[in-house]
């Protein structure tokens, strides 16, 4: 039976200093995202993302489109090596899931990127207006982990694996969900070191607004499956991509569910484009036997090139 390729993009917190410039270096294509993207923004982004500080990279309005060129630019890398590969369907964590349209042709890379850069801004926005903060919840379900936010006053923003649950909201209400963690059964509360309350009400400011960019950026149908991160499932449609993207915002990343859903759609082989493996590392949480690569340098496109040429 033929292999079935799905494609997955990181987010934001997987950004390190240096990441794309071998790809660059060494492939024309990746190289020509990279002056692409500065050309459009109107600014150097290549060189905060090669260069740091990690501290100005990690802010929003320059990790987000870095790691958008970045995850492309390791696709473009993969296709170059191993030809026009069939790909299935794709998620992004996020950040990710713009990349995963950009690559399935929603948008073009040009209109992408601005897309990105404003949400990057807007989330920026609202990250300095309020005083929110982020907490990993790890061994809790979806219901001890729904209970502990109704109880802190919090919202649920990630459901990443089986085991592993993100809250996000008013930093005081944070650390008072971390300190009830155990009573709700939960075996260890960690808080992340994050800008904001990403994927929680805290970031309505920024819901509001990126309505009216996501209006102006001309769309098409994907040329293959992209799920969305609020509902866990494929969007088809151009109102069902706009309206998903802008909730995405304020709400649940349910990112076990996309899992779930490429793999029910038959996915038998998943690479992640982006820095680290943390997207493959949660795949096999959610199924051990899924195969899956992570590609970020010239050496794992090569890896990953001679996979799918094997098949």
């Amino acid at each position: 039976m033929a292999q079935k390729t799905g494609l997955l993009f990181a987010g934001q917190g997987a950004q390190v200093v240096g990441m794309g410039k071998d790809l660059a270096d060494a492939f024309p294509g990746a190289a020509e995202l990279f002056n692409s993207a500065n050309s459009i923004l109107g600014r150097n982004l290549t060189d905060v993302t090669w260069n740091g500080p990690l501290e100005e990279l990690t802010k929003t309005s320059n990790c987000q489109p870095a790691l958008f060129v970045h995850g492309l630019a390791c696709l473009v890398v993969v296709r170059e090596l191993a030809g026009d590969f069939p790909i299935d369907a794709a998620a992004g964590l996020s950040l990710g899931e713009l990349t995963a349209h950009a690559a399935a042709g929603t948008f073009d890379f040009e209109n992408g990127l601005k897309l990105v850069q404003r949400r990057g801004q807007l989330m920026d926005e609202a990250c300095a207006a309020t005083d929110g903060a982020m907490a990993a919840m790890i061994g809790a379900d979806e219901t001890s982990a729904r209970a502990l936010a109704a109880d802190a006053d919090v919202d649920v923003a990630n459901i990443n694996s089986p085991g592993q649950i993100v809250l996000s909201g008013e930093r005081a209400k944070v650390e008072i969900a971390v300190a009830l963690a155990k009573e709700h059964g939960i075996r260890r509360a960690t808080m992340l070191n994050v800008a904001g309350a990403y994927h929680s009400r805290l970031m309505e400011s920024a819901y509001q607004k990126l309505s009216e960019a996501l209006l102006e950026v001309p769309m098409q149908a994907p040329s293959f499956a992209v799920f969305s991160n609020v509902t866990g499932e494929a969007v088809c449609t151009l109102p069902d991509i706009r309206r998903t993207l802008q909730d995405q915002v304020t709400g649940t990343v349910r990112w076990v569910d996309c899992m779930e859903g490429m793999l029910k759609r038959g996915c038998d082989f998943f690479i992640e484009l982006g820095p680290g493996g943390v997207l493959a590392g949660l795949l096999k949480r959610t199924n051990k036997d899924a195969e899956a690569v992570a590609v970020n340098d010239v050496g794992s496109a090569q890896r990953c090139a001679e996979r799918l040429r094997a098949h």
